[in-house]
């Protein structure tokens, strides 16, 4: 019992809350429309303009725009928890800070170091993805690069490392090791040319809408070669399971509570903020999309492009690959900037060494564990095939999302006086369906997700009880 009383120790409410307001870690440089751009540069990547085409032509037709509506209900009921957290403890950590209060230590520990592993994997695919896009462009312009620097082994013949999904990842990396709101003011940039493309692609398709392209809405239901099933109501609910993994990356934002100039005000609101931005975003695309084309033509790598090149459209298609090249770098912003906080919180509260939780003296960010975690991610990228990576993401996400929610619940019990700078509304409703949408995903997880999980976790326990269990702030604290 002794033994559990530790591992179920937690800082309160109201101990994280005073601690905040004598911490001086970090510069308070963000505002609402720099933390907006790190969600919504989290949530809006190339998927914008590949997965909406891809469920079209595959399990949803023009009803895709339904799956993201099912999606973005569940992504919603987790946003909505994550923004109740965030306004109550605005502290660097997100979920493995909010689980600390909540639910202990142990529990708390484990959600965090699984973010470590997701947030820098979710890294390494995209830096893989954006090295695939920036090496379509050099071939077209005549400027390849050498065969072994294309991939990594296994990719093609010759093939040894990708050198671009390497060196962009370590671009992102040096840039999050300067000053904060210089990156923030580069992501917003990004993020501004990101979101004009996408408004340029819907204000140029609506005039090229073919309505009978949206009938029927929902295709009936189809059984394949493969014997898989596609289409109707089925096929629209897996379009959704699908495409929810392009709707989350605001909680990255929560990630930076310390670097925010007023965080009880605006982390809520940039969290409901850029999901809601994000939401409207590929809802149009998706309408649009399958209304200048039919759907069964989607299923490509660039269906987006290709379908205003289909229409004669050159210059937009062209604009689609650029701004994905120059866009998909604040998805990388935004996930390594996560990881970096969450790496800095761990350490801080003593379950990973000190060593991690020192400031830059002249810049004022978390270099350390930046620089560690950006060149495990840049090695990553570079050695193993984009394939291999992602089948390893997303079930640290959906844990976290399960956490969260949980933990609202748990709050809303335990501490209902708590003054709260936004309420999760319909409460046990809300976090009930983000706990329910994110064990259905978990079950559909591949079988090598679950088994490289549990390695990690496991490793997570054995540092956790040969150094994190003793070393903490609040074991110092008792034992002194």
């Amino acid at each position: 019992m002794k033994r559990m009383a530790q591992w179920l120790r937690h800082k309160s409410i109201e101990q994280l809350q005073a601690e905040l307001g004598t911490r001086r870690d970090f510069r308070r440089v963000l505002g609402l429309w720099q933390l907006t751009a790190i969600g919504i540069g989290g949530i809006i990547g190339v998927g914008i303009f590949v997965l909406a085409g891809q469920q079209a032509a595959t399990n949803a037709g023009p009803a895709v725009a339904l799956s993201f509506v099912l999606a973005g209900i569940a992504s919603a009921a987790a946003a909505l928890c994550y923004a109740e957290f965030s306004g109550l403890i605005p502290v660097s950590g997100s979920a493995y800070t909010y689980g600390y209060a909540v639910l202990g230590e142990l529990p708390a520990w484990l959600i965090g170091w699984d973010l470590l592993l997701e947030y820098a994997l979710i890294v390494a695919v995209v830096a893989i993805g954006w090295s695939g896009y920036l090496q379509s462009l050099l071939a077209a312009a005549g400027l390849p690069l050498p065969v072994w620097a294309q991939g990594a082994i296994g990719t093609g013949e010759g093939r040894v490392f990708n050198l671009i999904a390497a060196l962009v990842t370590l671009a992102v990396t040096a840039l999050l090791v300067l000053r904060t709101e210089w990156g923030a003011r580069f992501n917003t940039a990004i993020v501004t040319v990101k979101v004009l493309a996408v408004v340029l692609v819907i204000g140029a398709g609506v005039f090229y809408i073919d309505p009978a392209n949206w009938h029927p809405f929902v295709p009936p239901r189809t059984i394949g070669a493969d014997g898989a099933g596609h289409f109707g109501w089925q096929g629209v609910v897996t379009a959704a399971a699908v495409v929810f993994f392009a709707v989350f990356g605001y909680d990255t934002l929560t990630t930076a509570a310390e670097e925010a100039t007023n965080p009880q005000r605006d982390l809520p609101r940039a969290v409901l903020l850029s999901l809601a931005v994000s939401m409207t975003l590929y809802l149009a695309i998706s309408l649009v999309l399958t209304g200048i084309a039919p759907y069964a033509t989607l299923n490509n790598d660039a269906p987006v492009a290709n379908a205003f090149q289909a229409l004669g459209l050159r210059w937009i298609a062209v604009a689609i690959s650029i701004s994905a090249v120059i866009g998909i770098a604040s998805v990388l912003f935004a996930f390594l900037l996560g990881a970096a906080r969450i790496g800095f919180a761990l350490a801080r509260d003593g379950l990973l060494p000190r060593w991690f939780a020192q400031v830059h003296p002249r810049y004022g960010t978390p270099h350390r564990p930046t620089i560690v975690l950006g060149v495990f991610t840049a090695v990553v990228a570079g050695l193993l095939p984009i394939g291999e990576v992602a089948k390893l993401v997303n079930i640290g996400v959906l844990s976290a999302f399960i956490v969260i929610c949980a933990s609202v619940l748990v709050l809303r019990v335990r501490k209902p006086e708590l003054p709260r700078a936004f309420r999760t509304p319909w409460v046990p409703l809300t976090p009930l369906v983000g706990i329910g949408f994110s064990i259905w995903l978990l079950s559909e997880l591949a079988a090598i997700t679950w088994t490289v999980f549990l390695i990690w976790v496991s490793l997570g326990l054995v540092v956790y009880f040969g150094y994190g269990i003793r070393h903490s702030v609040l074991a110092r604290g008792a034992a002194g």
